[in-house]
């Protein structure tokens, strides 16, 4: 359904992206939407066919730059190497910006790695009018809350091994004493509960997919984008 499209970072260098686009093409609304740990896959690539089916062009920056893997070690290699600072004012902000010229209004939604780079967007893009993040979040020091001025949803695993409940409780105390009021949703499922992937015995132990939460989660995010988004 997408295809492979060029974009420009605010510093002007170039990154590549899978673009999905809704069959009434270009016009209504758009989505970046940011990879977990595994890289642009066949996944991720699918969340956004799924936005272009609900009528959104979306656009997934390929922040590592060619590389993904099914291997765990091998994923937690490429995260530890992102510059999580460069990936979210320069990969995602020119996602947003690119977005910017097609539609009027751009949402951001992210899953583990980049649920956590969803929140670390939102404090570097002010051109974002929503963010959806899902189960992931920075170190709490890297979030200045004050710089947020979209809505929030956030999607929580009270089971989570990865990012624990209790730090999902103070970031929401965080984003508050900002100002902030997101609307945040729990669920007793582990990590990875919306990810169809995370099932079997190749899936890594501490995740496990939650069809009956995933798609409630995904109710509630095309009813949050529609609107935020329209």
């Amino acid at each position: 359904m997408g295809t492979l499209v060029n974009f420009e970072r605010p510093d002007g260098k170039t990154v590549q992206g899978y673009l999905a686009e809704p069959a009434q093409g270009v016009g209504g609304p758009a989505v970046v939407v940011i990879q977990e740990w595994w890289g642009l896959n066949a996944q991720i690539r699918g969340v956004a066919d799924r936005l272009a089916a609900a009528g959104y062009q979306a656009l997934v920056p390929d922040l590592y730059r060619g590389k993904s893997t099914v291997e765990a070690e091998e994923a937690s290699h490429l995260m530890t190497g992102l510059d999580f600072g460069d990936a979210a004012s320069q990969d995602i902000r020119g996602a947003v910006q690119f977005l910017k010229t097609r539609a009027s209004k751009v949402g951001v939604t992210g899953f583990c790695m980049g649920g956590a780079l969803t929140l670390l967007a939102l404090t570097q893009s002010p051109e974002i009018d929503a963010g959806v993040v899902w189960y992931g979040c920075p170190p709490l020091e890297y979030i200045d809350a004050s710089k947020i001025t979209a809505p929030v949803m956030g999607h929580w695993a009270t089971q989570d091994e990865f990012f624990k409940i209790d730090t999902v409780d103070a970031l929401e105390a965080k984003l508050h004493s900002a100002g902030v009021v997101p609307e945040f949703h729990r669920y007793l499922a582990h990590h990875a509960f919306a990810n169809e992937t995370a099932v079997g015995p190749g899936r890594i132990p501490a995740t496990q997919y939650d069809p009956v939460w995933a798609s409630q989660a995904w109710d509630r995010t095309l009813r949050f984008f529609g609107r935020t988004l329209g």
